[in-house]
C-alpha cells in the first residue's frame, strides 16, 4: 500500500529484529593487506558523477547522468524535519508533507493524479528528524511535467491550501498514528525518546508530533511555518538518470528561477546526550515474546567516527555471523533473534542492541549473558576478519543498489542525503573510503567511547499495555459555532503557470530473452544488463506452501529455513563467514506456488558465490538441532503475526475463503510446525526440491555462455532423487457464503482492521486479466482510487485503503483491506460495499479515470523495469503464467484498446459486492454494535491462542 512513510522508532523497532550471528579467527597480516585491496577494488566501482549548480534564489541542483533506461529520478529535499519544530508546533513538518501533496495553486488536485498522468513510479513523501523529501521517477519525456509540479508546491503552494484541507489532513495523520500505535511494540518509540532525550531537546519529540499541536494550528500558524521553511534556498533539487545538467538547467531556470528566495532554515543544533545513570523500563503489548534492548545516544552523520559506530553494531549483531546471534541464538540458544545497529541523524544517533528470549529461558539469564557480551566486545573489540567481512558485505551492497536512480533509496536519495545532511553531495564516497581503509582498533575505540555509557534498558513483555495510552482524538463532522463565519476553501491562484505538455511517451524495451539447458536438463532464462558488474540467479521450484501435506502446514518454510543452516561439510556460521567474504546474498523464500533460492553476487566472484549456493540446495544437513532453533524462531514468529492486526485477520480469511481443505486456505500454526520431523524435511527436499523440478532464472552482465559454463560446474551433476516427485491436489472449491462478517475481539485497539475477500474466476494466465486489473485502478488500486479517496482523502478516517486481486497459479482472490479509527469501523465496511456496489452497477469507469489510469500504466513500463531484480521478477511471473516473452511490450496495445466498456465488463465478471467475507479485527466493545447495524450476520471470535 502507498504510504506516506514516516521515520520513527516504531519503524526503526521494526528495522531491529533483524537475525545475526558471530566472528571468525583471523590475524594474519597478509591477508589483512590483502583484504584492504580488495576493498579498495570495490570502492573503485561505485561512483555517482554528478554537475551541481545553484540559481540565484538559492536553490541548489545537482544533476547525475544515467542513460541506461529513459527515466530520471527526481528528488526535492527540504531543509527542514521536525526536529526544527518549535514548542507548540510539533507535527508541523510531517503535516506538511501530507499538505504538499494535496495540490498547488496551478495543480489543485491531489498530486498522485498528475504522478499517475505522466506514468511516475516510486513517487512518494517522507519526512524524519532532519529533513522532508518528495521523490518520483518519471519517464524521460514527462520531465518538465514533474519539475513543473514539483515547483509549483514549492512557491505556490498557499493560495491552494484551505481549511477542509487542513482538517483532513489532520484526521489522516490522526489515523497513521492510530495505525503505528497499533502494532505489537507501536509504543515503544515514545518511550526511547521519553528516556533518552531531556525535555526541549530537538530530537525529543516524535516526527508526528502532539495531536493536540495539530489540532490547535491555525491557518497562519500553517502560512507562516510554510513561508519560513520551504523557499528554494532552503531546498535541494537532484535530478538522476537521462538528463545532462546542460540538458537541465534551462528546464529548472524556467521552472524554478522565478520563486521567491525565503527565509533560511539553519537547522537546529543539537548536543548528543548522555543519561546520569543506566535507565531501566519495562512495557507490556500484545507481543509473542519478552525482549531486551540497550539504547545509547551517539553522534550524527557527519562525526569522523560514523563508520566505526556502523561496522561495530554490524560485527556485534547485525551480520549473519554476528557475535550474538552464534552465541545467544546458535550455540548457547537463549534467544530466537538479535540485532545491532546504528541508527544514524544528522546531530545524534541511536546505538542499540536488542535479544528476544527464546520460551523457557529466564529473562534474567539471557539479559545477564547479553551484558557480559557487551563488556567482552568494548573490551577486545573485533578482529580484522570481522571487520573486512562486514565492509564487504556493506560495498558489494552499495554496488548492487547503483542500478536504481530514485525511489527509496536510488542514486538521487544518496547525493540528496549528502547535500541536505553533510554539506556534501559525495559524502556517501567519503565514508566508502572510510570503510576500506577502517581497521579494528578503531572499532573498538569507537565501542569504548560510546558503549561504556548509561544505556536506556527497555524491556518489552507479553501482555496488556499501560491504561496511561493517550488515543489520538476521532474525525468528526464538527460544527462551526453560529458567530463564526464560514472557513473560506476558495481556491486562489497568484501566479498562472500552464502545465507543459508531455509531447511523447518512452517506450518499454524489455530485454531480449535467451534460453538454454544445463546437463541435468534444467532450463535457464536468461537476459543481460549490464549497468552494474552483478550477477542474480533464482532457483524455482514448484512447490511453495500449496505444496505442505495435511498436518503439516508450515513444512515448506520451515525447511527453506533450514537449507542454509548447515550442510555436509560447512556449519551454519562457516555458510554465514563465506556469504560476507564473498559479498554474496544468498537467501530462499516460500510462496504460495513456488519455492525459491535467490543469489545476488558480484560477477568477479561468481564462480564461487554459485558453488556455494550448490552446496546449500544440495547438501543441507538437516541437523536436528539446528531443526529445533528454527522451529522455535518459526513459532515465535507465528505466535507474533497472531498478534498483529493484519496477521489475525490475513490467517483467518484464508479458510474461509477456500476451505479448510485446500491447499491455499491452510496456514501454519504452532502444532502444526511442531509436529514437524527431521524425515519430514529430507522428504520435502527429495519431493519437490530436485532438479527435474525447477528452472533456472539469470540477469547478469556476462554472456549466456559464461552463465552457463558456471552453472554446469555445480548443478549439472544434479540427478532426481528415486523418490517420486511431489504432486499437488487443489480438488474443487465449493464458494464461500458471502455477506458475513467475522469479528475477532482484540481489546484496546485504537483502530480496527477490515480484510473483505472472495474468489473469483479471472485466471492470471488470461491475457484478458489486466483489463481487470486496470478496471480496479479505478475502485481499489492505487491512491486516487475510489475506496482510499473517500475513507483516507474525503472522510478522513483511515491512513490508507487499497483492493486488489492476489494471484496464485491456481486462483485469483479479490481483496479489500485497510485499518480505519475504531469509532468509525461500521461505517468504514458500510462505504467500502457502497463504493464497490456502484462501482459495480451505476457507476463504472468514467472517461477521467480510464485516461488517467491507461497512461499511468503504459507510462510506468520502463519505470518499472530498471533494475535487474525487477526484471528477474518478470521472468519468474511470465514463466509461472505461461504469458510471452515480450509480454509486458504487449501491453501497450492492450491497454490503449482498453474502452470504459470493456473494462466495466472485466470488473462486473470477476466481483460481486455481496460475496466478500468480512474479517475485522478490532475492540468488540466498541466495534460489535456497529457492525451488527449493516444487516449481515457477526460472528464473534475471540483473539486467537497463542499458544
Amino acid at each position: 500500500m502507498l504510504s506516506r512513510f514516516t521515520t520513527t522508532f516504531t519503524a526503526v523497532g521494526l528495522a531491529l529484529a533483524a537475525s545475526a550471528a558471530t566472528p571468525a579467527l583471523a590475524d594474519d597480516h597478509a591477508a589483512a593487506s590483502e583484504a584492504t585491496s580488495d576493498l579498495s577494488d570495490l570502492v573503485s566501482q561505485v561512483a555517482i558523477p554528478f554537475q551541481e549548480f545553484e540559481l540565484e534564489n538559492g536553490l541548489t541542483v545537482i544533476v547525475h547522468e544515467d542513460r541506461k533506461a529513459p527515466v530520471v529520478g527526481v528528488a526535492v529535499w527540504y531543509n527542514v524535519g521536525s526536529k526544527d519544530e518549535p514548542k507548540g508546533q510539533t507535527g508541523f513538518a510531517h503535516l506538511f508533507e501530507h499538505l504538499m501533496f494535496n495540490g498547488s495553486e496551478n495543480a489543485p488536485n491531489d498530486y498522485f493524479q498528475y504522478l499517475q498522468e505522466m506514468g511516475a513510479t516510486d513517487y512518494n513523501g517522507t519526512t524524519n528528524f532532519d529533513r522532508t523529501n518528495y521523490f518520483q521517477t518519471v519517464p524521460r519525456p514527462a520531465l518538465e511535467r514533474a519539475l513543473w509540479l514539483e515547483s509549483d508546491r514549492m512557491g505556490y503552494l498557499l493560495g491552494a491550501v484551505t481549511q477542509a484541507k487542513l482538517d483532513n489532513q489532520r484526521g489522516v495523520v490522526q489515523n497513521e498514528k492510530r495505525q503505528g500505535d497499533n502494532q505489537p511494540g507501536g509504543l515503544v518509540f515514545y518511550e526511547i525518546l521519553d528516556k533518552m532525550f531531556p525535555e526541549g531537546h530537538p530530537y525529543s519529540h516524535s516526527v508526528i508530533g502532539s495531536m493536540a499541536d495539530l489540532d490547535a494550528a491555525s491557518m497562519d500558524d500553517v502560512r507562516n511555518w510554510f513561508r519560513d521553511k520551504y523557499g528554494p534556498n532552503n531546498a535541494t533539487l537532484v535530478l538522476a538518470g537521462d538528463i545532462s545538467a546542460a540538458e537541465a538547467r534551462p528546464m529548472v531556470e524556467k521552472w524554478f528561477g522565478p520563486i521567491a528566495r525565503g527565509p533560511v532554515n539553519n537547522p537546529a543544533e543539537a548536543d548528543v546526550p548522555m543519561l546520569e545513570e543506566d535507565v531501566r523500563t519495562v512495557m507490556k503489548d500484545k507481543v509473542a515474546a519478552t525482549s531486551v534492548s540497550k539504547y545509547w545516544a551517539v553522534p550524527g552523520i557527519t562525526s569522523d567516527e560514523l563508520t566505526a559506530l556502523n561496522v561495530g553494531a554490524s560485527v556485534f549483531g547485525g551480520l549473519s555471523s554476528s557475535r550474538l546471534d552464534e552465541i545467544l541464538v546458535r550455540e548457547e540458544q537463549l534467544a530466537v533473534g538479535v540485532s545491532a545497529g546504528n541508527f544514524d541523524f544528522q546531530r545524534v544517533g541511536i546505538l542499540t542492541v536488542s535479544a528476544t528470549l527464546r520460551p523457557g529461558v529466564e529473562l534474567a539469564t539471557l539479559e545477564a549473558r547479553l551484558d557480559e557480551l557487551i563488556a567482552e566486545y568494548i573490551a577486545e573489540g573485533p578482529n580484522e576478519d570481522e571487520v573486512r567481512r562486514a565492509a564487504t558485505s556493506s560495498l558489494a551492497g552499495t554496488i548492487r543498489g547503483l542500478e536504481q536512480v530514485g525511489g527509496f533509496g536510488g542514486k538521487a536519495v544518496t547525493l540528496a542525503r549528502g547535500e541536505v545532511l553533510a554539506s556534501d553531495p559525495a559524502f556517501y564516497r567519503n565514508q566508502l573510503e572510510v570503510l576500506a581503509t577502517l581497521t579494528p582498533a578503531d572499532v573498538k575505540a569507537a565501542m569504548q567511547r560510546w558503549m561504556t555509557r548509561p544505556a536506556l534498558t527497555l524491556v518489552l513483555e507479553p501482555g496488556e499495555r499501560d491504561a496511561t495510552y493517550e488515543e489520538a482524538a476521532s474525525v468528526e463532522a464538527a460544527e462551526a459555532p453560529a458567530e463564526e463565519a464560514p472557513a473560506d476553501d476558495t481556491l486562489t491562484v497568484s501566479v498562472e503557470r500552464p502545465a507543459p505538455p508531455i509531447d511523447t511517451v518512452a517506450e518499454l524495451d524489455f530485454p531480449d530473452v535467451q534460453r538454454a539447458t544445463l546437463a541435468n536438463g534444467m532450463q535457464v532464462t536468461y537476459a543481460k544488463r549490464d549497468a552494474v558488474p552483478a550477477t542474480y540467479v533464482t532457483l524455482s521450484f514448484n512447490a511453495g506452501g500449496s505444496s505442505d501435506p495435511a498436518g503439516k502446514d508450515g513444512l515448506a518454510g520451515l525447511t527453506l529455513g533450514l537449507f542454509d543452516e548447515g550442510t555436509a561439510a560447512m556449519s551454519s556460521q562457516d555458510i554465514a563467514e563465506a556469504r560476507e567474504r564473498l559479498g554474496v546474498n544468498i537467501s530462499s523464500n516460500t510462496s504460495a506456488d513456488r519455492s525459491t533460492f535467490q543469489l545476488s553476487a558480484l560477477s568477479a566472484n561468481l564462480t564461487p558465490s554459485l558453488d556455494l549456493m550448490s552446496k546449500i540446495i544440495r547438501e543441507p544437513a538437516f541437523e536436528v538441532s539446528e531443526l529445533e532453533r528454527v522451529r522455535a524462531q518459526a513459532i515465535t514468529g507465528i505466535k507474533q503475526q497472531m498478534n498483529s492486526p493484519q496477521g489475525v485477520a490475513v490467517r483467518a480469511i484464508g479458510p474461509e475463503v477456500f476451505g479448510a481443505d485446500n491447499p491455499y486456505g491452510n496456514t501454519s500454526t504452532v502444532e502444526s510446525v511442531s509436529a514437524i520431523t527431521r524425515d519430514d524435511l529430507v522428504a520435502f527436499k527429495d519431493s519437490w526440491i530436485r532438479p527435474d523440478n525447477g528452472e533456472v532464472f539469470v540477469i547478469s552482465d556476462r554472456p549466456l555462455d559464461e552463465i552457463v559454463t558456471s552453472l554446469n560446474a555445480v548443478f549439472g551433476d544434479w540427478t532426481a532423487p528415486a523418490a517420486a516427485k511431489g504432486a499437488k491436489n487443489f480438488g474443487d472449491v465449493d464458494e464461500a457464503e458471502g455477506n458475513r462478517i467475522i469479528l475477532i475481539n482484540r481489546p484496546n485497539s485504537p483502530q480496527s482492521f477490515i480484510l473483505g475477500a472472495q474468489l473469483t474466476p479471472l485466471d492470471a494466465s488470461d491475457p484478458a486479466y489486466v483489463d481487470f486489473t486496470n478496471a480496479n485502478n479505478s475502485l481499489g488500486g492505487n491512491f486516487l482510487a475510489r475506496l482510499n479517496m473517500n475513507l483516507r482523502e474525503t472522510k478522513g478516517w483511515s491512513y490508507g485503503v487499497r483492493g486488489g486481486a492476489q494471484a496464485r497459479e491456481n486462483a485469483v482472490v479479490y481483496q479489500i483491506s485497510g485499518g480505519v479509527q475504531a469509532d468509525r469501523t461500521g461505517d468504514s465496511v458500510a462505504e467500502m460495499i457502497r463504493e464497490t456496489t456502484e462501482f459495480l452497477t451505476a457507476s463504472g469507469v468514467t472517461d477521467e479515470e480510464l485516461a488517467r489510469n491507461v497512461a499511468a500504466e503504459v507510462g510506468e513500463l520502463p519505470g518499472r523495469f530498471e533494475t535487474s531484480g525487477a526484471v528477474l521478477r518478470a521472468l519468474q511471473t511470465n514463466a509461472q503464467f505461461g504469458r510471452p516473452d515480450n509480454y509486458y511490450e504487449t501491453l501497450v496495445e492492450r491497454y490503449r484498446g482498453q474502452t470504459k466498456e470493456s473494462l466495466d465488463a472485466a470488473a462486473r465478471a470477476a466481483i460481486s459486492a455481496d460475496k466478500f467475507v468480512w474479517v475485522v479485527v478490532g475492540d468488540a466493545s466498541v466495534v460489535q454494535s456497529q457492525l451488527e447495524q449493516l444487516g449481515m450476520p457477526v460472528e464473534v471470535r475471540e483473539l486467537p491462542s497463542a499458544e
